[in-house]
């Protein structure tokens, strides 16, 4: 092959392509894909009648049932950055004692500056709410743990670590 055709093969591609980006081009502007404000015609599906007929879950009903032995089981999933013997710190703070204590208090342990901002103590209901989803509660957290969805498996926890300092 001369060079004269292998130029021609190479702008034939070349030619190809730009006939192609051009035609990408004009169906762009012929249809547009990203919606322009709201939609003209919504379909009710009765998603938010469905959720609003959820009973409302008292959670000092479940805190009174919840059993710590369950919690330890639950806890395995947080000893590999956290302990619970009294001052001995891990990728996170030591959680012993951690129920009713003033949030980011451990004495030794660099908490982020989000931490540091949240005031309060971690009574059950803040602790409940922390551990749903961290990084909702605490924008900013250093902790990148996505959270345990279940009520009953964070009571159950809060009562084991709530167990700990008697």
């Amino acid at each position: 092959m001369d060079t004269m055709t292998s130029t021609k093969v190479v702008a034939g591609f070349c030619g190809a392509f730009l006939v192609f980006l051009l035609g990408k081009w004009v169906a762009e502007e012929i249809y547009h894909v990203g919606g322009h404000g709201e939609a003209a015609y919504v379909i009710d599906t009765g998603a938010d009648e469905a959720a609003s007929d959820e009973p409302e879950v008292d959670f000092a009903e479940i805190m009174a049932a919840a059993d710590p032995a369950k919690g330890a089981n639950v806890f395995k999933k947080c000893q590999a950055c956290h302990k619970v013997e009294p001052g001995v710190n891990g990728t996170g703070p030591s959680l012993y004692g951690v129920v009713g204590r003033d949030v980011a208090s451990v004495d030794g342990f660099g908490y982020s500056a989000a931490m540091q901002a949240v005031e309060g103590d971690w009574n059950p209901e803040h602790l409940s709410n922390f551990l749903a989803k961290p990084a909702g509660e605490v924008p900013g957290t250093t902790m990148g743990f996505a959270g345990l969805r279940k009520i009953e498996d964070r009571a159950n926890l809060i009562a084991y670590l709530d167990s700990l300092d008697n």
